[in-house]
């Protein structure tokens, strides 16, 4: 038996009472589990009669595992027929000075469960029109971009280095009038101005010629990986041999046949194709920038009050996340952020407050998909299926196997609920 009673809009109390039959059959478990380890004089081990065990142990040694026993089952028992949306493992308070054979007892469940939301605003919000529109330009740079990528760097006989030069050159550095290791190397090839080396290094070599040794002084970072070379003066000592710039190739129709893009064989077929997927794309960003804005204003417009340990458990789930990427590079999380610049309190802090914005996102367009009767259509989910077969290269029936119909239709009516909210946003 169980009364439940509301803490909070995202806590309830669950009061529990266990029989004496229940916690007869708890101690049966108790016995059952432990009897296997159980040696006693006269007895194989694992065969000790239950009244010789008692005997010997008493029966309180079996409390603990009887009690768990029946709590877990009691609990579960309480939180399906009561329809309690737990989110998070539960509080448990119990008297076990009270608990006794042959009697029934009571215990305190303090759970956090899924928020109610009372939803505010959501439709018909206003937003600033976006074009769809993709100017000439546009298709002019992201071309330039094109050529850029197949350029070829040839040999500049001339002149002196410039900014966007790449430098063929020996260099070696020192710190306090000795060479360090590491800081050697010939026949380096380095693009001016890419800010692959430490500050004021690649600004000293511009103007250089063909030959030409020079000292270039700089400072190493604060920040820098290297502990020995901290915040230290260093002087190297350079020797250009080569420049090399770029050379664009003309955009001709011979050109685009080169780069054998499928159905594309002149300039004309390649600023159309290139006009339609700047506009495609184009598009998707300002279908979610509308999708993001209308989440962002129905969830300022709603109300809920989010358990500490839902959110908890969503911050677990997303730092996961970010060391599982961290893994791709055989790095440790501490690691990783170091490397990313990311003070570790910080990080911390921002996956709380990330945690607790997508649970709000989350569960108030799952309010507004309620609340409009939104659902899921078998072709819908059929489609779906299909989706993710498609992608995985899977048969329909091994994804049904593998994902459940529930998830995919909670998934069909996630999607049609931010669509519903973009679709509803009046462009001023």
């Amino acid at each position: 038996m169980a009364k439940i009673d509301k803490i909070s809009g995202s806590k309830v109390r669950i009061e529990i009472e266990v029989t004496s039959d229940q916690f007869e059959h708890g101690l049966d478990h108790a016995f059952n589990h432990v009897k296997e380890e159980v040696e006693v004089k006269g007895f194989r081990k694992g065969s000790v009669p239950r009244a010789i065990f008692e005997k010997k142990f008493g029966v309180e040694s079996l409390y603990e595992e009887a009690i768990n026993h029946c709590i877990q089952d009691t609990y579960v028992e309480a939180v399906t027929s009561g329809n309690v949306m737990v989110v998070a493992q539960p509080k448990i308070d119990l008297d076990i000075t009270k608990v006794k054979r042959g009697e029934a007892f009571t215990y305190v469940a303090e759970v956090a469960v899924k928020p109610e939301v009372t939803l505010g605003e959501y439709k018909n919000l206003k937003f600033a029109k976006l074009s769809n529109e993709v100017l000439p330009l546009t298709v002019d740079v992201e071309i330039n971009k094109l050529l850029e990528q197949n350029a070829n760097l040839v040999l500049k006989e001339e002149g002196t280095l410039e900014d966007g030069n790449t430098a063929i050159f020996d260099f070696e550095g020192f710190t306090d009038g000795e060479p360090f290791e590491g800081g050697k190397a010939e026949n380096y090839e380095l693009l001016i101005g890419s800010g692959q080396f430490i500050p004021g290094f690649e600004g000293q070599m511009i103007g250089m010629e063909i030959g030409e040794e020079k000292d270039l002084k700089v400072t190493f970072p604060e920040e820098y990986q290297a502990e020995n070379l901290k915040g230290k003066d260093a002087i190297f000592k350079v020797k250009l041999h080569e420049m090399k710039v770029k050379e664009l190739p003309e955009l001709t129709d011979e050109f685009v046949a080169e780069l054998e893009k499928e159905g594309i064989n002149t300039v004309e077929e390649l600023k159309a194709d290139t006009l339609k997927t700047l506009t495609d794309s184009l598009v998707q960003r300002n279908r979610n920038a509308k999708i993001d804005f209308a989440v962002n204003e129905a969830s300022k417009n709603a109300s809920l009050e989010i358990a500490e340990e839902m959110v908890i458990e969503e911050r677990n789930r997303l730092v996961d996340n970010v060391t599982q990427q961290a893994k791709q590079y055989n790095l440790e999380l501490e690691q990783y952020l170091q490397f990313s610049g990311i003070d570790k309190a910080e990080f911390d802090a921002n996956m709380m407050k990330d945690a607790e914005k997508s649970l709000t996102y989350n569960l108030v367009v799952e309010a507004v998909g309620v609340k409009e009767g939104i659902e899921a259509t078998e072709e819908e989910v059929n489609a779906k299926y299909d989706e993710i077969a498609a992608q995985y290269n899977m048969g329909i029936e091994q994804v049904k196997a593998a994902v459940n119909e529930a998830a995919i239709k909670q998934e069909v009516v996630y999607k049609k609920t931010l669509d519903f909210l973009a679709d509803s946003l009046v462009s001023e």
